[in-house]
Parts: structure tokens; sequence; C-alpha cells
């Protein structure tokens, strides 16, 4: 079996690499900071549309920004917005209008409806719009896997369309042979998310290992039983506390993969 190093030393033997996408593959918190400003500000507006309750539009928006996880340095690693699902965002938000007065329902309503806006205006910017680009070194150390034979994965909570349209565009597709979005079931950080991507691979998770850059991905593959769980802390402007990773890395460049003739 393929021996994984990091920084020279073997921390495992693996027959395949799982790979969580933002954060992990993708330096995705310029656009992801984005998204969050574009949800507050459409939510903002709406609220001040709809409600009697204008002055409290301070406090939706900062309320906000701390349910999504905006911090002065960019976005916290393991805020919502960064390792949740669309649906999970859209619940955080809701929640912020319940605290200011709304009633579950209408609290829902708006925020669907706030998430629904910021969606068709990226749509209609998809033209002029580029995936977020890859982390240095991540692309290199992909081609070693394809150079070895060793299947590689993506499990990530962003749409199937959406984690397509980042490998298409990097040029990245033939170098996967399987992937767990938001679409499949159940989403991350079910285990059961790793178990049912694994068979996929006809391969058992103690003979794969996992490189993600969330907590919650982490001890979703602990408890899956992958035989090498990898902690990235290099996506973020604040590096991510990762204490469920058997090893952390903060840079592509110091991972390898060694076959003996």
């Amino acid at each position: 079996m393929p021996r994984l190093l990091l920084r020279n030393s073997c921390i495992g033997t693996i027959d395949a690499v799982l790979f969580d996408k933002d954060g992990t593959l993708s330096h995705s918190e310029p656009h992801l900071l984005s998204l969050a400003q574009q949800r507050i500000d459409t939510a903002a507006s709406l609220w001040c549309e709809r409600s009697s309750e204008q002055s409290l539009e301070a406090q939706l928006r900062d309320g906000l920004r701390h349910a999504f996880g905006i911090i002065p340095e960019g976005l916290r690693p393991d805020g919502t917005i960064a390792v949740a699902a669309r649906q999970d965002n859209l619940v955080s938000a809701a929640t912020v209008f319940c605290l200011l007065g709304s009633s579950w329902p209408d609290a829902l309503t708006l925020a669907k409806a706030s998430f629904d806006q910021v969606d068709m205006n990226d749509q209609a910017a998809s033209t002029t719009q580029t995936p977020s680009p890859l982390l240095p070194g991540a692309e290199t150390f992909l081609h070693q896997l394809e150079d070895h034979a060793v299947p590689a994965a993506v499990i990530s909570n962003d749409t199937r369309p959406g984690i397509e349209q980042f490998l298409a565009h990097h040029k990245l597709t033939t170098l996967f042979q399987q992937n767990w979005s938001a679409d499949d079931s159940p989403r991350k950080p079910d285990p059961e998310a790793v178990a049912q991507l694994c068979a996929r691979l006809r391969l058992e998770p103690a003979n794969c290992a996992l490189i993600g850059d969330a907590e919650t991905d982490l001890q979703m593959a602990v408890a899956a039983g992958v035989g090498v769980v990898v902690g990235y802390r290099g996506g973020w402007s604040s590096h991510p506390h990762l204490p469920s990773a058997h090893h952390v890395m903060d840079h592509w460049r110091e991972l390898a993969l060694e076959v003996n003739p």
C-alpha cells in the first residue's frame, strides 16, 4: 500500500484520500465572506421593508455577523458559513430574526427570501464569476495520487453542481473518482456519509485518509473509523483548532506520497 508522508515521516499506509473542499482544497474565505455580507445586506433590506421595528436593523446585522462567524480577521474557520450547509445557515439566520421578535414561520420565510435573492443575483452574475482558487500545493499532491493510481474523493457540504464546477474550472475532474455533496444523504458531518462514500470507492474507511480543515469533519472521520485523519490549517486567516486530528499540517508541500517499487 502507498505510504503517506508528512514532513518526510510516514503517518500511515492508504488506499485512497478523501478531501474536504472549502478551506482545504479551495481558498474559499474571500468568497464565503462576500456571500455572508450579501446575505446580511439583503436580510437587513427585507427586514426594513417588512418590519415595523426598523430601529433594530443594527442589532439584526450584528446578530447575523455573529451567526455566520464573521470576525475582524475574516471568518471563523469553525463558523456556520465556513463549515455548514446552506440549510444550516438559513436556520441560523432565522434564529436571529426570532431573537428580534419574529415568529418562527415568519423568520424562516424572511431568511429563505434573503438567501434566495442572493442566489438569484449570484446566478445572474455567474458568467463573470469564477470558482475560488486552489490552495498552493494542492494540485501537486493530487497529481501524485493520480501518478500512483490512488483514488481521490471530495466530501463537502457544497452542492454537487458547486463541486463539479470547482473541479472542472481547475481541470481536476479526472483526478477524482467520487464525491459526496450536500445533495447526498446523509450530509457530513454524519459518519455514515464517510461510510457510504468509501462504499462507492469499494474501500474500507480504515484504509483511507481524510484531510479537512474543520473539527466537525475530523470528528466525523474518527467516528467513521478512518485510518489517517489529517487537519489542514492553512486555508484561513485564523488557524482552526483541530484537536481530533491525528496529524496537522499548514501547507500542502508538507504532504507527499511514497510507493515502493
